[in-house]
């Protein structure tokens, strides 16, 4: 595992723009997709040791996916990201593996407040 890579998985360029600049910001490399497929073939790749994820993607559901990227990546931090911010879709993401679920839209603050948030566990 790569500690200091981030995968970003989100089809909303201004997202990976956002997020990426703030990963750099803290000496992270960062590797952006756009859909899910890429992404997981980049996540075997690379094998960051941090993943943002989008919960709704042109072609599928990061949520859904959470549970096998946990599997055969136990020690990587995953951060669910989504605009469908509900108490259930968060419980969700937490019991499939998820260490923490970021509401959509982000900003500069939120980023760091949850990448110093995953780091504290």
């Amino acid at each position: 595992m790569n500690l200091t890579t981030a995968l970003i998985i989100d089809d909303e360029a201004d997202i990976c723009f956002l997020l990426g600049n703030v990963l750099k910001q803290l000496k992270y490399e960062v590797i952006n997709s756009n859909s899910l497929k890429e992404g997981m073939q980049k996540l075997a790749a690379v094998s960051p040791g941090l993943l943002f994820l989008d919960n709704q993607l042109p072609d599928g559901s990061g949520l859904k996916e959470i549970k096998s990227i946990r599997k055969d990546y136990p020690e990587m931090k995953i951060v669910l990201m989504s605009a469908h911010d509900s108490s259930a879709e968060r419980s969700t993401a937490l019991q499939n593996g998820a260490d923490l679920f970021l509401s959509k839209p982000l900003n500069t603050e939120s980023i760091e407040d949850s990448i110093e948030k995953l780091f504290e566990k």
